[in-house]
């Protein structure tokens, strides 16, 4: 693709799903089963292979649980700027996804005839449902087999590069295989962006490599608004040593299971920032940051990690998380006779493309599920909530977009110009010799958000960002070396990156308060007065609203 791009290949649609995560997956097959004609498209499954559980409040570990306990622990957990709107869909919503994927054959742990459930942070009750090896890979799996027997066309291998545009509506999306270059326009009546959140736009990021902040993008430009941009979620538990399981998450339901985290002198310090509790009854948003001020004051070990006490658990409890004791034996540590060790690592954003409770974004025709969306975790997401909403809404979104592409009548369209316009980003010329690598672009991104974006921020640090943020989309607009096959499809990656980290890095400085998973240093006080509101990123443009 260093030459001039090809005119595309041309396919339909009712409705164009693009992600092939659980949130993909599932409003592939609730569009199906209303009876739309679907395509889904995706470059992987990203994160959703690894999930081992979400949170259900189906009430057998403990019958006080339910919708409402549930809705009252997510806007709590999510310091109270979450939408009610959506936190109450995925309360009420959980429970019913959860027979759906059981009905599917997706396997749960039990308890005799109940489900079985562990106590994650942030939850008041222990309310996952899980797989001792994780029901990612099979919900993956039963969902891509119902997709097929429904008739879903799926496109494996493909990255979407643009949005088709007639006017102010999305007609669908302009995709590009990845192995190949070869490019696709799929024309539909109802599009779905489910293709993941901020991907690896930090340094020691937890994310995997096929997410790529490409839905923020994408969504931004059609004419979408972001909102709440700034919380970052980092990943309190995040392995470091053994190094062949650097990145992997340790499980917060192992810490509820009875794991412990020590310092270098073996002090259970979650005493001193959780008093009563520990490592329990504290979202994650607050364990990561108790981690990272032990860390900072000295009491970390000298890699900069604490410990993760798997010692301490009983034999059964610990076995019981195999793909994790798996994974660690085979990295030459026994967690039953050794403790990994952990620190905070970026691992998602709360925020995104805003969405009303039907999905809707603000673009015409254009719905948007999983970490794409934004709203629902407000400032924090609890333990649980991101496989938990992925499966939730991803099944809404379907369905409605299903609805409205029903409803939606054929429009006469110049498809050759809309075409044509959505090539224009892939027909840029190369940069001089002298010009960055997509490779290097990439790389200076997640070097600058850690350092200027990261756990803690303050205004110095999110000015120096953006400024080296805003010299980067300078060099991407001037040209980037290309000099493979697939250096324009990198050199959109790192455009993409470039524009999130601008978006994360503006509304940080925006909000001059803590809160959650922002915590700026030089406004260390949570301010209801002023900031029970968002941060959006208006459409079509880089400018903020406080709303």
């Amino acid at each position: 693709m260093t030459s001039p791009p090809a005119d595309p290949e041309v396919l339909d649609a009712d409705v164009l799903v693009i992600g092939g995560g659980l949130a993909g997956l599932r409003a592939a097959v609730a569009a199906r089963a209303a009876g739309a004609r679907v395509v889904q498209a995706f470059h992987g499954r990203g994160a959703s292979q690894y999930i081992i559980g979400f949170n259900a409040p189906v009430g057998h570990a403990d019958p006080r649980d339910g919708p409402e306990a549930y809705y009252e622990d997510t806007m709590a957990g999510g310091y109270a700027i979450n939408d009610p709107a959506l936190v109450r869909l995925l309360a009420e919503g959980a429970v019913p996804a959860l027979r759906e994927l059981e009905a599917l054959g997706v396997p749960f742990a039990r308890d005799g005839e109940k489900f079985a459930q562990r106590l994650l942070s942030g939850n008041r009750y222990a309310r996952s449902v899980y797989h001792p090896e994780g029901i990612g890979k099979h919900a993956l799996e039963r969902l891509a087999a119902r997709a097929g027997e429904l008739g879903v066309e799926s496109l494996a291998g493909y990255k979407a590069v643009g949005l088709l545009r007639d006017g102010a509506e999305v007609t669908g999306a302009l995709l590009a295989k990845v192995s190949t270059g070869q490019l696709l326009a799929v024309h539909a009546r109802a599009t779905v962006l489910a293709s993941g959140g901020i991907g690896a736009i930090y340094a020691d990021s937890t994310y995997p490599a096929d997410v790529a902040s490409d839905s923020f993008a994408l969504a931004h430009a059609a004419g979408a608004a972001l909102i709440d941009m700034e919380f970052v979620q980092f990943e309190p538990t995040v392995v470091v040593h053994p190094a062949g399981c650097r990145g992997m998450e340790m499980p917060t339901a192992m810490l509820g299971d009875g794991a412990h985290l020590r310092d270098k002198a073996g002090v259970r310090f979650m005493f001193n920032h959780n008093p009563g509790g520990g490592e329990l009854g504290i979202e994650k948003a607050r364990m990561a940051l108790a981690i990272q001020q032990e860390i900072d004051a000295g009491r970390g070990l000298p890699d900069g990690t604490v410990l993760f006490d798997t010692r301490v658990l009983a034999p059964d409890r610990l076995e019981s998380y195999v793909g994790h004791c798996r994974r660690l034996r085979a990295a030459g540590l026994d967690p039953a006779a050794e403790a990994p060790r952990v620190r905070p690592a970026a691992h998602s954003v709360m925020g995104g493309i805003r969405v009303d409770a039907s999905l809707r974004t603000a673009a015409p025709h254009l719905f948007a599920a999983g970490e794409a969306a934004g709203g629902v975790h407000g400032a924090s997401r609890l333990a649980g909530n991101g496989a938990a909403d992925v499966i939730v809404f991803g099944g809404i979104a379907g369905h409605q977009a299903a609805a409205h592409a029903a409803r939606t009548p054929a429009a006469a369209r110049d498809r050759a110009r809309i075409e044509r316009e959505a090539l224009a980003p892939l027909q840029g010329s190369s940069g001089g010799a002298d010009a960055p690598s997509p490779d290097e672009i990439r790389d200076a991104v997640r070097a600058t958000l850690l350092e200027g974006a990261g756990l803690y921020r303050r205004r110095a640090g999110l000015e120096r960002a953006i400024a080296r943020l805003e010299a980067l989309a300078q060099a991407v607009g001037s040209g980037l070396a290309m000099r493979t096959p697939r250096d324009r499809l990198r050199a959109l990656e790192a455009a993409n990156m470039v524009s999130t980290g601008l978006h994360v890095a503006r509304s940080a400085l925006a909000r001059t308060e803590s809160r959650g998973a922002h915590q700026r240093t030089d406004h260390a006080a949570r301010d209801d007065a002023k900031w029970l509101r968002h941060v959006v990123v208006e459409a079509g443009s880089s400018r903020l609203a406080i709303q």
